[in-house]
């Protein structure tokens, strides 16, 4: 007999059924037994009614732990005093897997530190498997878009030999004698797909940044998602398509989860008008000094300055999104594309949703003579990215792309509190384990 998925059980009553998951709960009583067992689709009611001494179910059933393996087999039956669906499964028979060692160390409310030691049991919670199926939706969704739209996957190495960044946050290692690093980011490989002809690319892949920050929205290792767009006439096309390509998206996740998301979470899943108000990084500014804000850094927003911006957007439009334009010099990469009206002003943009950043993006400076003069200007050597300077030298779209990190976004969207509760396996400055 093949396995059955709990959450397909309800077409089968009447019919023998095999399911496989691990203990909930079980409830011993003098004449009749109950185990609510649960796979990842579901929970359901085990009953067994307790025979004599030969009666092995009996034994093997009293036998059970909490978080059991096991393999069960018997007849699905309608029983509407069941609160899991109004049905159970009456036993033939159980095999246990593998037998859980007792008491498990951790419960609902154990810390998110000993939650993440025991990782492989607080992601078997109900709350916390939906976490990353809403994930898997959200990446389906990005790639049927993507494939719409003609977008070639790559795949770029993460063993650099230089910086694709600031060089304050490289994770440094010896390479047959040599310094390499672990990538920050794929950003000059997206933009050698571009001088390549590649025209539209986009990657899902890990970055490392050496950041020694303990705040809920950093880690050291995270997943990236990369787009990058030849033949753009200026920034604007790329927000355009962002904003398009988050509201297919978190519309396929709302399709699919909303509910689900609702019922667990208390959140609902608001897919996005089009288009997102922008303003620019100067406005911004002046709007936070008229609401009693100063913000020391003049060429950027502060956490606070982000969150003071996004409530004045959701008032002023009703809107959870809002892009933030025109960086100055100072606070972009030397690759950023200037303004030509005011060469202090980049072509960039952040997004901000609910009050945090999930995106940086901005068009990029794609003629080698003016690429290079923002390196030196910037105090870049040009020998340590000679290999970069070069891909722009036998012609090059103009173009332009964003990357955003996906476990903020997992997080934002499911109204968590911290990254870590919606990453895998968290790499932190004090977490190299599980």
């Amino acid at each position: 007999m093949n396995r059955t998925l709990i959450k397909y059980l309800q077409t089968l009553i009447g019919q023998k059924v095999q399911i496989a998951g691990f203990v909930q709960s079980v409830r011993d009583q003098k004449r009749m037994q109950f185990v609510i067992l649960r796979d990842h689709t579901g929970m359901i009611q085990l009953f067994h009614e307790k025979g004599g001494d030969e009666d092995t179910l009996k034994v093997a059933i009293s036998s059970l732990t909490q978080e059991s393996a096991i393999i069960a087999s018997g007849t699905l039956t309608s029983n509407q005093n069941v609160k899991l669906g109004g049905v159970e499964i009456v036993l033939d028979s159980v095999d246990v897997a593998s037998l859980a060692e007792t008491p498990i160390p951790i419960t609902k409310e154990s810390s998110l530190d000993l939650q993440l030691d025991w990782r492989t049991l607080s992601i078997r919670r109900p709350e916390n498997n939906l976490i990353f199926r809403v994930q898997t939706t959200l990446e389906q969704g990005m790639r049927e878009y993507w494939d719409q739209e003609g977008f070639t996957e790559i795949h770029s190495p993460k063993l650099m030999g230089t910086a694709s960044e600031s060089g304050a946050e490289l994770f440094q290692l010896d390479y047959f004698g040599q310094k390499a690093s672990l990538a920050q980011s794929p950003q000059f490989y997206k933009q050698m797909a571009m001088a390549a002809g590649l025209d539209r690319i986009f990657e899902i892949g890990p970055v490392f940044r050496a950041n020694p920050s303990f705040t809920p929205r950093h880690d050291t290792e995270f997943t990236s998602v990369d787009v990058e767009i030849s033949w753009i006439k200026t920034h604007e096309d790329i927000m355009q398509f962002e904003e398009a390509w988050l509201r297919y998206t978190i519309n396929k996740v709302a399709q699919i989860h909303g509910a689900e998301i609702k019922e667990m979470f208390g959140v609902d899943v608001v897919v996005p008008e089009l288009p997102f108000p922008r303003i620019t990084l100067s406005k911004a500014r002046h709007i936070l000094a008229e609401r009693g804000r100063t913000i020391e850094d003049r060429a950027d927003l502060d956490p606070l300055g982000e969150r003071d911006i996004t409530e004045y957007i959701q008032k002023q439009f009703g809107h959870e999104f809002v892009f933030v334009t025109d960086y100055p010099v100072e606070v972009r990469p030397f690759y950023h594309r200037r303004h030509e009206s005011d060469p202090t002003l980049t072509k960039s943009f952040d997004l901000l949703w609910k009050g945090l950043e999930i995106t940086t993006g901005a068009q990029r400076e794609h003629r080698v003579e003016i690429l290079t003069k923002q390196a030196i200007e910037k105090k870049i050597s040009l020998e340590s990215i000679k290999y970069y300077i070069d891909f722009f030298r036998y012609g090059c779209p103009p173009h332009g792309g964003f990357g955003l990190g996906l476990t903020r976004l997992l997080m934002i969207l499911l109204d968590k509190k911290n990254v870590r509760e919606v990453t895998y396996l968290y790499r932190g400055p004090n977490r190299l384990t599980p």
